[in-house]
């Protein structure tokens, strides 16, 4: 049974006949029932479901970056399904049924603040990663001295990311990332962005620094 609560002008709640009431996003909203159908999926159909199982399976463990870098900001698409609409597009590789992430197309954020300059990776120590990027002079609102560096790598070898979100800030020119001591002789991607202290939501793009082997 639907409930109207404010009034016959207002939204209502639950099933009433076909139809289901709901607040979704700020919004009243009204759904109509899913049909049940007894057509096998086609190619194309199985070929989507797996992409979009590829991605959100990857991108959930990243949840805590993405829910800070992406996101209209206006309440109607939600940071997650933004990123998977941006991974669908842009970062799938392969023809079916072998699809892949191209992790050179990983987004962990997505924004207006500026990268650093001279962005580069070091690997002089075992299971260490060293970042490091150039001082550059404060540009007001988007490049500040107090912006956070937030790095990540992922092991594709044993599907597990290391991250560390505000590992340092940009007036530090650079962060040396502990991995796992059993990373040793392993690839792995690494990745930086950076973002705001002062202006909230305020985040750069992500910058794919390159395919590494940790000593």
């Amino acid at each position: 049974m639907g409930i109207i609560r404010q009034g016959i002008l207002g939204g209502f709640r639950n099933k009433t006949g076909s139809v289901v009431g709901a607040y979704w996003r700020n919004r009243d909203v009204i759904r109509g029932l899913p049909r049940v159908s007894n057509k096998p999926a086609t190619q194309a159909q199985i070929n989507q479901r797996f992409k979009f199982g590829l991605v959100t399976g990857f991108l959930a463990r990243l949840s805590s970056f993405i829910d800070l870098g992406f996101g209209s900001g206006n309440g109607s698409v939600s940071a997650m399904n933004e990123a998977v609409s941006y991974h669908l597009r842009e970062a799938i590789t392969g023809a079916a049924p072998n699809f892949s992430i191209d992790y050179s197309k990983l987004k962990i954020n997505k924004g207006k603040l500026l990268l650093a300059n001279g962005i580069e990776v070091a690997i002089t120590v075992a299971a260490r990663i060293d970042f490091s990027w150039l001082n550059t002079v404060p540009d007001g609102k988007y490049k500040d001295a107090t912006d956070r560096a937030n790095v990540v790598v992922y092991n594709p070898a044993k599907n597990s990311f290391v991250t560390l979100p505000g590992a340092a800030a940009r007036s530090a020119l650079g962060y040396n990332l502990l991995l796992p001591a059993d990373y040793s002789g392993d690839e792995v991607h690494c990745y930086i962005s950076f973002s705001s202290v002062i202006h909230k939501k305020l985040v750069s793009d992500t910058f794919y620094v390159g395919e590494f082997i940790v000593l």
